[in-house]
Order: structure tokens, then sequence, then C-alpha cells
């Protein structure tokens, strides 16, 4: 394979005057499943093998990708590319040059104890199954409970015409517990995510305790009342941060989308939140769910810090813009497949953690609530966000107490950063998808931490 690689980007340079040229080849095998109330809905095994070929002409990007490791398709495909890469260059205004990186040529082995792929599909099943049992048989108020199953594993290939050349094994574990609940005219609904690098041994832990996880916080949710809507104090739990941190500022923090306007574009070496605010984007972690050693441009994954005490450090940055803000590549890079190219992506996004216990946070407050666990989460290019939460509860004179319900935080993440008045020594990493045209796996958390004020959706 890296041979063949390796005579793409050759013909692309000599034969089509690109001044760069990279492939990327996977060859992975993919199991899907869903089950929905106890039936199996749907459930796929397949192999997804490809190459995707990129080129640099006359400073812009041309890009061709092909099912087939033919190598009379893939010269087509390099021709294509390049094509397009001189006729993309005539209505370019400003060429596009990269930053520089290392070369390296590297072999990166995954060593799970549970290879997804030696999993009969049949224990898969079971596995969910047990998990569905213990949603719908934790109490009869739970009405309906849908498990989604992903594994991929397999190799990536990435050769560039510079002599970069990695092979690199992929290895993904994934899954999604989905659980409502009906008593009274009130519905409530429960979510909760598991994903890892390390392999199938994610699931070593009981199935049932995973499945009454989701079943008890869906069913005390129908009991709580909404918050009070308006400003006020808040805790937020570590899966709270991680989303605050990733939808809130990591998008701002991606330098493609900081170009396009993005509040931290002119924010670059000034405070933007109180001394306590520490961020990281970090493909390090061991066995966390957005971990890699080398990004889809041949760069070395590495952790980079974005905020120090609130002040604004550094950008998430692939090749490209690397060169335009006078960076390092940070390893950001990142396709969904070899179908389409890579764009800049988020790995394990964090709040770093500091020294107050929760009970810590929750004293002195007299009136607030004590947000652990989220619904959803959304923020614009301008710096404002809203963050739903699954999970909430009231905090009364230092005291957490009575669940709360629907409810949301809203605000501007800058106002936001600023009032960040205490952190946790705990911490936590959370798995998750991220969408931003293409799909990606990451993870987000951090420790607790204590909001003074922030804009709390629920009842009048």
């Amino acid at each position: 394979m890296e041979d063949i690689l390796a005579k793409i980007n050759s013909v692309a340079v000599q034969k089509f005057g690109a001044e760069y040229s990279e492939t990327r080849a996977q060859k992975l095998y993919k199991t899907m499943l869903t089950l929905k109330e106890g039936r199996v809905e749907a459930a796929k095994q397949g192999i997804e093998n490809g190459v995707a070929v990129r080129v640099l002409v006359k400073g812009a990007w041309g890009f061709a990708s092909v099912g087939s490791i033919d190598a009379n398709v893939l010269m087509t495909a390099v021709s294509s590319a390049c094509k397009m890469a001189k006729n993309a260059s005539s209505r370019l205004k400003t060429p596009i040059k990269l930053a520089e990186t290392k070369i390296v040529e590297d072999r990166v082995q995954m060593k799970p104890k549970k290879k997804p792929s030696t999993i009969l599909m049949e224990d898969k099943i079971n596995t969910a199954l047990e998990i569905n049992k213990a949603v719908l048989g934790y109490d009869k108020r739970v009405k309906g409970c849908t498990i989604d199953y992903l594994d991929l594993t397999g190799t990536s290939y990435f050769s560039s015409s510079e002599g970069i050349l990695i092979e690199q094994d992929k290895l993904y574990v994934w899954s999604r517990i989905t659980s409502t609940a009906a008593s009274k005219g009130v519905f409530t609904f429960s979510r909760e995510e598991i994903g890892s690098t390390a392999g199938y041994e994610v699931f070593d832990t009981a199935p049932e305790a995973i499945g009454e996880k989701v079943a008890k916080r869906a069913i005390k949710q129908l009991g709580a009342k909404s918050p009070k809507g308006g400003r006020s104090q808040v805790v937020l739990g570590p899966n709270v941060v991680g989303v605050f941190v990733h939808e809130a500022f990591g998008h701002l923090a991606e330098a493609d989308l900081a170009l396009a306007g993005g509040i931290l574009q002119n924010n670059f070496g000034k405070k933007i939140g109180s001394d306590l605010v520490t961020f990281y984007d970090d493909g390090t972690v061991d066995g966390a769910f957005g971990s890699f050693k080398y990004d889809d441009e041949g760069v070395p994954t590495q952790k980079t810090l974005l905020i120090k005490d609130g002040v604004v450090t550094g950008l998430m940055h692939n090749r490209e813009t690397a060169q335009k803000f006078n960076a390092e590549p940070t390893g950001n890079a990142r396709a969904e497949n070899f179908r389409v190219e890579p764009i800049i992506r988020m790995r394990n996004t964090y709040m770093a953690p500091r020294d107050h216990s929760l009970e810590e946070l929750t004293e002195g407050i007299s009136s607030g609530y004590y947000f652990k666990s989220f619904r959803g989460g959304q923020a614009n290019l301008d710096g404002t966000f809203q963050v739903g939460i699954q999970e909430g509860y009231e905090i009364v004179n230092g005291e957490i107490g009575a669940p709360v319900r629907n409810a949301s935080i809203s605000g501007s993440t800058l106002e936001t950063l600023f009032k960040v008045d205490a952190v946790g020594k705990d911490f936590e990493l959370w798995p998750g998808r991220c969408g931003k045209g293409q799909t990606a796996f990451i993870c987000d958390g951090g420790p607790h931490i204590r909001v003074k004020e922030v804009i709390v959706g629920g009842s009048a």
C-alpha cells in the first residue's frame, strides 16, 4: 500500500506539476447495531476501503477520492485532483501555503485486550439486550429504550510528497443508550454515551449498571419541577462543563472558524476569562475517544494549551491555518473517512482542574442550581451559547436539593468565563460525536465549577 500511495504522489508532482501531494488510504471493518425496545432494528457489518488524493497546484487545493486501489483508477483520480486545483488557482486571490511539519515514518499499533472485530455479532447484540432489559425493567414508568452501537477497526495509511509515511491502526467502540419515561402527563428523557479507543473491554462494566443509570435519571426527573427562569448562581458538573468548553469555546478556537469571523480572531493574547480558567485540546490522553498519534495531514498530535489563567494562548490548527497565523500545526486536521478532505476538529477538549471539593463549591450558595448532565448544546460565532440540561437540582442554603427538569443555561461565552469563581479538583472526560459537516469522535470534560451568574431557562 505504501508503494502505491508514494507512486501517486510522485505522479502528481512530476507529471502534473503539483508542489505538494498527499494520499490517504483506509482499510476499515465496521459494525453498526440499533435496538429499540428489545428489537433489533438494524445490524450491519461491512468493509470500507478507499483512497483520497489531495494536491496543491499553483497555490490551490484539488481533491479526489475513490473506493479502489486499482492503479488506473488512482491515476485518473490524481489527474482529476490536479485539474481541479489548476482551475481553482485562477480564481484564488492568495495562494495557499503550508506550515512545515516533521517528516516521519512510523507504524502505530493498537493492542486491545478485546478487539471488537473478534467479538461475534450475536455477543454484541446480547450485550445490548442486557442493557435494554435493565432500562425497561427498572420501573414500569420507563416507556422506551433505544441503543445504538458502533465499532470501527482497521488501518489507515498516509503518504506525502515530502516523505511522510504513516501506517496507523484505528480502533473505536461507541454506544449511546437513550430512555424515555412517562407519568401523569409528564415525559422525560435520559441519555448516556460510552466511547473508547482502548477496545471492547469498555463493556466489562456490568451492562445492568449502565442501563439502571440511564433509567434512574429518567425516573428521577418525573418528579422534578421547572427551575425559575432568570440569572442564577450555578455549579456545573464535568459533563456540562465539557459540552460548554466544546460548544461555547472549542469551536471558536478552531482556527478556520476564527478566520471566518469568530470572536477569538481579535482576542489572541487577551484576557477573556477569570484567572481560574485554563483550557486544553489534547490528543494524547490514553484511551480517550478523541485520541490518536497522527492527524490526517501526518502531523503528530499534541496537548494544545488554548487558555492559560483566562488568557487566550493558542488555537487549533491544520498546516494551512498554522502558516496564516505564523504558528505550529497542532495535529487537529481530521477527516471522517477517505471520501472527504481533512478539516480542523477538536480531539479531547477540557478545562483543567484546581483545588475545590463539590461541597466547597455548593456551600455559601443560598439559592442556585447544580446542573449535572447535559441534553444538548450549540454556540454561535458571536460567542453566544445555549446548553440544555437533562439532570439538574436546586441548591438551597449550600445543600443539593430537589431535582429540576427542562432547564438550560445560555449567555455570552466571554461574560460567563469571567464569572467562573471556583473550580473543582475532580476530573472526568465524556465521549461524544461532533458534527461540523463531518462526524468526528471526541471527548470533552473537566472538573466541577461554580459560576457566579448565568442565564437559566425555566418557568417565569
